[in-house]
Order: structure tokens, then C-alpha cells, then sequence
């Protein structure tokens, strides 16, 4: 496969991104990722995107404004309205590549990322088919369980960060942690899980701007998903404690055209070991019977 490294901007802040092109096709159907709450696209995405190549696809992954290799300051901000608006930049940037099939677009999103794709995907209208995996779906349901202390912990900071950007002094809390932290992500299996992920020496680091403590409880992509009239692939775990099977189940069921697919999985397991294998198998499917990979497309290497 070729892969190269392409920048866009969104906001006026420049993106990097990576586009991988299949040896054989000309002009293959192309798939837009970008990873979850605080991540960037070399934790888990390569692994997919490889799989995806092989079958005949493009993949352009990107990272968020403020992660990664992309600029931005503050770093390390995680927020829906600049992440929404960086997928629109990167939707309207792979609309310009004469190099793939313009007309054949799947957006490709995983947990918090997956509430991106499902808003961008309404907003736009025009993609070919969307595929969730354990999607960011209501902003209560994934706080449900979190002691009202700990939320009043992670508020306040969240408050504090509100005023120390007003003087350029970022506020900060872990991403992940362990149960008695003050952290996003605390459950038995989100320390393990979220590091299994990233790659060594990833360009990372484990925080976010406290703010977004304030904003996750009223980002409900689920209020979008009725506008998915394009196919859509929806695959969870049945053991998530990240984000609730029941919820995401609901989301799919007001999907007018969703496939859903429960993996006997946590929320990290999707991405590793045999139900990885399960769950590419069923998303390669999918691609297949909705963007098939046309013969007149293949050229001889």
C-alpha cells in the first residue's frame, strides 16, 4: 500500500493526516477515521485501516486540532464543537483528492468519535455508509454510575479551566485513571483497555482540558441518528462499561437503515485479540454488500 502525509486545515489551524491508497485500484472508495476521547490516530487505527486497504479501499485517518501531529494550542483539548468542525474539514479536504472515488465515502468513527460521525453524517447527507463501533451516543447515559462526588470534583475543574484560559493557563485532569481518581475514564478495565491501544513512544499524553467535564453531559449525537439515512454498521460490546450496550442499542434502533451487531466485548476488546477479527470481519462484510469494490476499478500492478 502507498501512504502518505497530507495536511488540511480546519479552523485555520492545520491537520495532519494520513492517506493509504491500495496498490491495484484507481479511484477506490474511501474511508475518513479519527479515534476517540483523547486519542490520536496511530493508537488502534492503523490495524483497521490496514485491513481495509488489503480489501481495495482508501483510508485517511487524521488527528484532532491540538493532538498529536496536528498544531493547535492549547494542546490536549477535547471538545465536540472543534472535533465536529475538524471532520467537516476533513470531509470537504478528501472531496478535493482526485485520487479517490469522491462519490464513495464511509465515515469511520469509535466511541467519542463515533458521536462526531454520527452528527457529521446527518449534517452532510451526502456519504455512502457510516460504520459505529461502541459509539458516543448520550452524554447522561455514560456519566450514569459516576459518584456525584467525583463529578463535582471534575466540574470544578472543569470551572477552572473556564477561567484560567481567559489568562492562558490551561486547566488539566487525566484521561484515564484508576477508580478513586478524578479522571474521564475510571472502570475496572479503562486503564488496561485505553494503553493497549497506543503504540511506544506515542506522541501522547494523558490528560484533557477539564472543560469538557462540562460539555459531555449535553453532547447527545443520539438526537441526529434518525437522519442516517445512509447504511449503517453499529457494533458494541455487550460488557461495555465505558459506554452502555443499551444505549447504543436504542441509538440503532431509531436508525432508518442500521445493522447492529452485539461482540461478546468490553469497550477496548473491539481492537484486539479474536473479537478484533470478528469485528473487522463483520464491518469488511458490510463495506462489501453497501461500497463493493467495483471491477472496472482494478488496474494491472
Amino acid at each position: 500500500m502507498d501512504a502518505m502525509q497530507l495536511n488540511f486545515i480546519s479552523q485555520g489551524t492545520r491537520c495532519a493526516g494520513t492517506l493509504l491508497l491500495p496498490e491495484q485500484n484507481s479511484k477506490p472508495p474511501i474511508i475518513i477515521m479519527a479515534q476517540g476521547f483523547g486519542m490520536i490516530k496511530e493508537a488502534g487505527l492503523p490495524k483497521f485501516a490496514e485491513r481495509f486497504v488489503e480489501q481495495g479501499y482508501a483510508v485517511f485517518s487524521f488527528d484532532y486540532r491540538s493532538f498529536g501531529e496536528s498544531d493547535g494550542y492549547p494542546r490536549h483539548w477535547v471538545s465536540p464543537k472543534r472535533h465536529l468542525q475538524d471532520w467537516k474539514a476533513a470531509l470537504d479536504f478528501i472531496r478535493t483528492l482526485t485520487s479517490v472515488d469522491q462519490q464513495n465515502i464511509i465515515l469511520w468513527g469509535y466511541s467519542f468519535s463515533g458521536g462526531h460521525v454520527i452528527q457529521t453524517a446527518a449534517s452532510d447527507g451526502q456519504v455512502k455508509a457510516v460504520i459505529l463501533q461502541a459509539p458516543h451516543v448520550n452524554g447522561m447515559a455514560s456519566l450514569k454510575g459516576v459518584p456525584l462526588s467525583k463529578l463535582a470534583k471534575l466540574s470544578l475543574a472543569g470551572f477552572m479551566d473556564l477561567f484560567g484560559g481567559i489568562v492562558n493557563k490551561p486547566v488539566y485532569r487525566p484521561i484515564i485513571g484508576h477508580e478513586n481518581d478524578i479522571a474521564a475514564m475510571t472502570t475496572a478495565d479503562a486503564w488496561d483497555g485505553y494503553l493497549s491501544l497506543l503504540p511506544q513512544n506515542a506522541n501522547w499524553e494523558n490528560k484533557t482540558r477539564a472543560r469538557i467535564f462540562l460539555e459531555v453531559a449535553n453532547y447527545n449525537p443520539i438526537r441526529f441518528v434518525h437522519k442516517l439515512t445512509m447504511p449503517t454498521l453499529v457494533i458494541t460490546g455487550q460488557n461495555d462499561t465505558v459506554i452502555p450496550e443499551k444505549m447504543v442499542r436504542n441509538a440503532a434502533q431509531k436508525m432508518p437503515n442500521a445493522e447492529y451487531f452485539l461482540l461478546n466485548s468490553n469497550h477496548f476488546e473491539l481492537c484486539t485479540g479474536q473479537i478484533f477479527e470478528q469485528n473487522i470481519a463483520l464491518q469488511i462484510d458490510f463495506l462489501n454488500k453497501h461500497c463493493p469494490i467495483h471491477a472496472e476499478t482494478i488496474i494491472a500492478a
